[in-house]
């Protein structure tokens, strides 16, 4: 389970969050959804441990997998390098398993400069995913990548983090990502 309660936040004298509540259950997505600057970004960093609250209590997995909303990867490197570099070798048979079904088998030894915006945030998904944890974060996952390949990555994310009862708190402005992983929408203002 993920938690917050009665979460203050504020950068300088803006306040951004003002006893924020929020509870996503294990095996349940929840999307933040609202426009830019509300807080669901500021969010995902609090319960991350990015930022410090202000006032309040957030209860968080102890080792939460993460797709920011820029990929952060390493361009110099090759595709396969930037998902095994977190991964103990024993995850990395389960790591290519999940790239070929991910559809970059034959992007293995491209440098991520050579790839294609959803091709990176494909990337940045499987290692999230091959990663594992206790719990998935989130931020805009499914920029770039087209309707098919979303089904295909929300399939994934399903089966690796949902059906087994981890939760999944995700920020994303377009209905059908929150649809494609049956998520819960919590619209913040």
């Amino acid at each position: 389970m993920l938690e917050l309660k009665n979460v203050s936040f504020s950068y300088g004298e803006r306040e951004i969050l003002h006893d924020f509540n929020l509870k996503v259950l294990d095996g349940q997505c929840v999307c933040l959804k609202g426009h830019s600057g509300c807080g669901k970004t500021t969010v995902l960093r609090l319960v991350l441990g990015l930022e410090t609250i202000k006032a309040g209590v957030i209860v968080t997995p102890k080792s939460p997998a993460v797709v920011f909303q820029e990929d952060r990867l390493i361009s110099s490197l090759s595709l396969k390098k930037n998902i095994l570099l977190p991964l103990p070798k024993e995850k990395y048979e389960f790591a290519l398993k999940l790239i070929n079904e991910a559809g970059l088998g034959d992007s293995l030894n491209k440098r991520v400069s050579e790839l294609s915006g959803g091709m990176k945030r494909r990337t940045a998904i499987v290692r999230a995913l091959a990663f594992g944890g206790d719990a998935l974060i989130l931020d805009e996952p499914f920029n770039g990548i087209d309707a098919d390949t979303r089904e295909i990555m929300a399939k994934m994310i399903k089966r690796e983090f949902l059906n087994k009862g981890k939760p999944v708190l995700m920020v994303s402005h377009i209905p059908a990502d929150a649809k494609s992983l049956n998520a819960e929408v919590l619209e913040m203002d």
